[in-house]
Order: C-alpha cells, then sequence, then structure tokens
C-alpha cells in the first residue's frame, strides 16, 4: 500500500514544493497532491522515480519497513516489516510473555509451538 504521508514527509524534508517535485518525476501538481492524500496511487514509472528522487527504497514509500534505530549513539539499524511491528506490539501488550521472550526465546516459542499444536 502506498503511503502518501511518507511522500509528503519526504517532500517537505527536502525542502520541495507539490509542484517542483511534480516536475522532477513528469506529473503534474495535481498528482503529487493527489498521491499524498492516498487519492490515487502513482504508476510503476512515476514510483521508481519518486524512489530516486526522494532517495528512499520502495519498500518505504510502500509501508513494508520500519527503520529501527538503537538508543545508543552507534550507527545502526535494522528494518522491520509492518507485520513484525505489529507482533512486537502485541507482544508488549502481554508483559509476562514478553519477558520470558526475552530471557529465553527459543523455550519460549518452543512452548508456545506446544501449546499451538495441543488445539489443532
Amino acid at each position: 500500500m502506498f503511503l502518501g504521508k511518507r511522500l509528503r514527509d519526504l517532500r517537505l524534508s527536502k525542502g520541495l514544493t507539490q509542484l517542483q517535485l511534480g516536475e522532477l518525476v513528469n506529473v503534474t501538481k495535481v498528482s503529487i497532491s493527489c498521491y499524498e492524500n492516498n487519492k490515487r496511487t502513482p504508476n510503476l514509472e512515476t514510483f521508481l522515480d519518486l524512489t530516486r528522487v526522494l532517495d528512499v527504497s520502495a519498500d518505504y514509500l510502500l509501508g513494508n519497513d520500519i527503520n529501527v534505530v538503537l538508543e545508543k549513539e552507534e550507527d545502526y539499524s535494522i528494518k522491520l516489516s509492518h507485520e513484525d511491528v505489529l507482533i512486537i506490539n502485541e507482544l508488549k501488550r502481554n508483559k509476562e510473555l514478553y519477558q520470558k521472550l526475552i530471557n529465553n526465546p527459543k523455550r519460549t516459542i518452543a512452548l508456545i509451538n506446544k501449546q499451538i499444536k495441543l488445539y489443532k
């Protein structure tokens, strides 16, 4: 799914107007506005031009990844899919299970698998 909000944020961070971005990817200002408001989706050629001009991955504009940066001042990041983030957030709601996963992930996953097999 194309994320218009990300497109808008990227455009603004580059200091571009909708008209300027449109000129760079060969579409109208109205088209850029429609993309940003999720009223239209760019065709493949325009989508690839947007990724090139804005210097981002296709996954980022599609919302398929989220960069996670450690809190330390190291230059390190990983990419997580949207689904992975949903799973992690759901696990964090169950603090006891989350803590067990942190302390002993292999054992906890094995126990979860065992319970799943019992319910089949």
